[in-house]
């Protein structure tokens, strides 16, 4: 994601919380299907003429942070998980060599499905499922899952310049549909501060922990570059 679309990450944290809800910062292309689409179409050409997969979403050690974690928590191999925008279909690809086997990347970009597909084929990893699907227009098609992860979806969908507070709420919706109760949600954001997340996922959510990630100082107050959260969803 362009710099100047995180800028979220050291806003003074003593607003109310419907500041926090509403939030303050601009709607961009980023977060329309149609700036999606023409991006993963390239990288679908660059990787198809050199072999290269395109940006890690946040870097590796966002993925490194979220396996990390799993191993840490003694997730199971076995645990049925599910990336929410899969992109390039990297972070999979880092899961199955982690040894998790029920794999399943969703992402509504036709090219970005190509893309993880081929990227997948490319590692010889045969044993994950890649499907075109709208997470918003998903509630109950998706089946329930062990764990969830979001590394810049639900950003996206925050900046959609068209029904922005309807896509959040959707989210949380389709998202409380996709996992199992008591399942895991790892969101990984550069929109929001943990405050802003506690309460949009307040609804049918209960917060396990943050994980650590790197932080700046400017202007005599700190703040995190990007912030990473795990929910359970109650029942």
């Amino acid at each position: 994601m362009e710099s100047n679309e995180c800028t979220r990450a050291g806003q003074d944290c003593s607003q109310t919380e419907d500041e926090l809800v509403r939030g303050d910062f601009t709607t961009s292309k980023l977060g329309t299907k149609e700036y999606w689409n023409d991006a993963y179409r390239r990288e679908l050409q660059t990787f198809k003429d050199i072999g290269d997969v395109g940006e890690i979403w946040f870097g590796e050690e966002s993925m490194n942070r979220v396996l990390r974690w799993m191993e840490k928590e003694n997730v199971p191999g076995d645990a049925a998980i599910l990336d929410i925008g899969t992109g390039n279909g990297v972070l999979l690809v880092e899961l199955a060599k982690s040894g998790y086997t029920n794999l399943t990347g969703i992402d509504y970009s036709a090219a970005s499905v190509e893309l993880a597909r081929s990227v997948l084929r490319t590692e010889n990893i045969c044993n994950v499922e890649i499907k075109e699907v709208d997470f918003l227009s998903c509630t109950g098609e998706l089946g329930c899952f062990d764990v969830c992860i979001d590394k810049g979806t639900f950003d996206a969908i925050s900046l959609n310049p068209e029904n922005t507070e309807e896509g959040k709420a959707c989210y949380v919706q389709a998202l409380r549909g996709a996992l199992k109760e008591n399942g895991l949600f790892v969101i990984t954001s550069c929109n929001w501060t943990k405050e802003q997340l506690l309460q949009m996922f307040s609804q049918g959510f209960d917060f396990v922990k943050e994980l650590p990630t790197p932080q700046f100082q400017f202007g005599g107050k700190t703040g995190n570059i990007v912030t990473a959260i795990i929910f359970k969803r109650l029942h």
